[in-house]
């Protein structure tokens, strides 16, 4: 049973946006500052979290450990292809992650303004 104010999988949203969530990492605040507010002057985003983070990966064979900015960008997975594009053409890294996940259950009211926003 889902609760009143609730949207869970399969539900249709008003406008038929997709919501979800983008996540790239970037190696400084104002970096992150900048695609931040590129994607939301052009309304590819309805908002993005700026958080630090340590990241440990593979890179050139090497293993390396950093401190990096991790964007969560609320948006419409319907204009990935266009955030994605928007975050290679900022971004400083040869190779930037660039994934999305939906969001399969989220306040309405929440989803709803995410919608407004775009």
């Amino acid at each position: 049973m889902t609760e009143p104010g609730m949207v869970t999988p399969g539900m249709v949203m008003p406008g038929m946006i997709t919501p979800g969530i983008v996540l790239t990492t970037v190696g400084c605040r104002e970096e992150g500052d900048r695609i931040a507010t590129a994607l939301i002057t052009e309304n590819l985003a309805a908002c993005i979290t700026l958080f630090p983070i340590s990241s440990i990966y593979r890179w050139q064979g090497e293993i390396c450990n950093a401190s990096e900015i991790q964007l969560l960008i609320k948006t419409d997975l319907n204009r990935f292809e266009q955030i994605q594009a928007r975050i290679q053409q900022l971004h400083s890294y040869d190779l930037p992650e660039v994934v999305a996940l939906p969001i399969t259950q989220g306040s309405e009211a929440y989803l709803t303004w995410i919608q407004q926003q775009l």
